[in-house]
């Protein structure tokens, strides 16, 4: 069932990103104006997170593909290790640019931006979200 779920979403994803261009630049810009907003970000602040953003995002979507690519079906626990590699990741090269509070309130967004189906869903400590059914 976890399996089925994931690879629905994986597919979900790859349509998003699949959008076309001029839509996916528009909602990627909107929404790190968002975070700009929320976080209380200085222009350099902005550009420095967009950028960290951005890697982020290249990293999973590389990831996405290469578990396409094999044509074999994506491990759950491999790719929920995968995805929280890169978040940890993210939060070292953000520590530097954002202030406690910026990065306390980042912490929260990220939790918050998860939708039904992903597998980012964790708690506080990072353990796996309860199943459901």
């Amino acid at each position: 069932m976890k399996a089925t779920v994931l690879t629905l979403a994986l597919l979900a994803a790859g349509a998003v990103f699949a959008g076309p261009p001029s839509t996916t630049a528009a909602r990627e810009g909107r929404h790190m104006d968002d975070v700009a907003t929320l976080l209380d970000l200085t222009d350099a602040q902005k550009a420095q997170v967009s950028a960290i953003l951005q890697e982020r995002h290249a990293k999973m979507k590389d990831a996405f593909a290469q578990a396409k690519a094999s044509g074999t079906k994506p491990d759950f626990a491999q790719l929920r290790a995968l995805h929280q590699q890169i978040h940890q990741e993210t939060l070292q090269k953000l520590t530097p640019v954002l202030s406690a509070a910026q990065l306390q309130k980042f912490q929260v967004l990220e939790r918050m931006q998860g939708r039904p189906g992903h597998f980012q869903h964790g708690g506080p400590d990072g353990a796996a979200p309860p199943a459901q059914n």
